[in-house]
């Protein structure tokens, strides 16, 4: 299992001293930085300038918005990154939700899982510098009765087969993500409940002849966010990450389409997961953060003590975790600096 690091946002929280903990995490051997984007920084800008400033570390988009980029332009983005980091980028793809997608972008968000298998068939397709056509429901290209032509990528990437990762939370997302992409973002993993989310990625490995006939897995990397609290007091690690989760699980999307919600369910935190988005969606995000209980907290983080979080952190590697994608929550840059170092340590390169 490698490590990665959860970049986060620029500009917020952990985003402060992003630069200084991807050139530590860059020392120390970390495979990955992924760094998000949603309506504020975007993660193309940041990948760039933290291109330029270290030497070996994967620079994932985690991820770069489906609704925000036509397909062409992310190729260009894909081909630029990795020719100016000389084959260290990595194209994280996800569609967002209904409220960004609609809100801030103005696409519809209909038919998220056909859009998103043309999308990544088109940026393969430009990628490998083909003259790019296509024909389907949701992109044509180029457009009929109108002055355009198939049109080739001019610049000539480091890797015409740059690996492509979706996001995926529900059922059918994961078995797309099996089918045509390289790789899994995942979010609130737990390695106890994870074993019917593989299952549904091997499925559509499967389906897709991917992997080897032994092992359709092989070669498939699932990249697992996981929220790392280091202290003696349980509580204190709980309330540290409740606010993410709550917001998540309780604010991320409506009361009738939240991807993070419906996870919870799948967990087994039902009552929880009513509770916590009746809070947040009534304006009050505090109370959602106090009703998330111990029990989710420690099945989708790494909390306590040094020790603890080496006895669980082997877990992951368990459920079929390959990269383990580290965030670090600390009040400070060096409190973070060393949860990267612990980390180091306890999951060995």
């Amino acid at each position: 299992m490698r490590l990665g690091l959860a970049g986060g946002y620029a500009g917020m929280g952990m985003g402060e001293d992003l630069l200084e903990l991807v050139q530590e995490a860059d020392r120390l051997g970390y495979a990955s930085v992924w760094v998000a984007e949603a309506y504020g920084s975007d993660s193309p800008t940041v990948l760039g300038w933290l291109a330029a400033q270290t030497e070996h570390i994967g620079l994932g988009a985690g991820v770069m918005q489906i609704p925000a980029r036509t397909p062409a332009m992310t190729a260009m983005t894909a081909a630029t990154l990795d020719t100016l980091s000389h084959g260290r980028f990595l194209l994280g793809l996800g569609v967002s939700g209904p409220q960004v997608s609609e809100g801030w972008h103005g696409v519809r968000f209909e038919d998220p899982l056909g859009r998103t298998r043309e999308y990544v068939e088109i940026v393969r397709s430009a990628l490998r510098r083909e003259a790019v056509a296509h024909d389907g429901e949701h992109f044509t290209l180029p457009l009929p009765d109108g002055p355009g032509k198939s049109l080739r990528l001019t610049i000539h990437p480091p890797r015409p087969d740059l690996p492509i990762y979706l996001a995926a939370v529900g059922p059918r997302n994961l078995r797309l993500a099996g089918e045509v992409a390289d790789g899994w973002l995942a979010i609130f993993l737990s390695p106890e409940h994870s074993t019917d989310l593989v299952a549904t990625v091997r499925e559509g490995r499967e389906r897709a002849g991917r992997g080897t006939p032994e092992d359709p897995m092989a070669g498939f990397d699932t990249v697992a966010t996981v929220p790392v609290v280091v202290t003696d007091d349980l509580e204190a690690a709980r309330a540290t990450v409740a606010p993410y989760t709550a917001l998540y699980i309780g604010g991320m999307g409506s009361r009738e389409q939240n991807f993070y919600n419906r996870l919870a369910r799948r967990m087994g935190f039902d009552e929880a997961a009513d509770t916590i988005q009746d809070l947040y969606l009534a304006g009050r995000p505090r109370d959602a953060a106090d009703a998330v209980p111990m029990e989710l907290a420690d099945a989708t983080a790494l909390l306590g003590p040094p020790e603890r979080i080496a006895e669980r952190v082997g877990r992951y590697a368990d459920a079929g975790v390959t990269t383990l994608s580290v965030a670090p929550y600390a009040r400070t840059t060096e409190e973070r600096l060393a949860t990267l170092r612990l980390m180091a340590e306890v999951v060995p390169g």
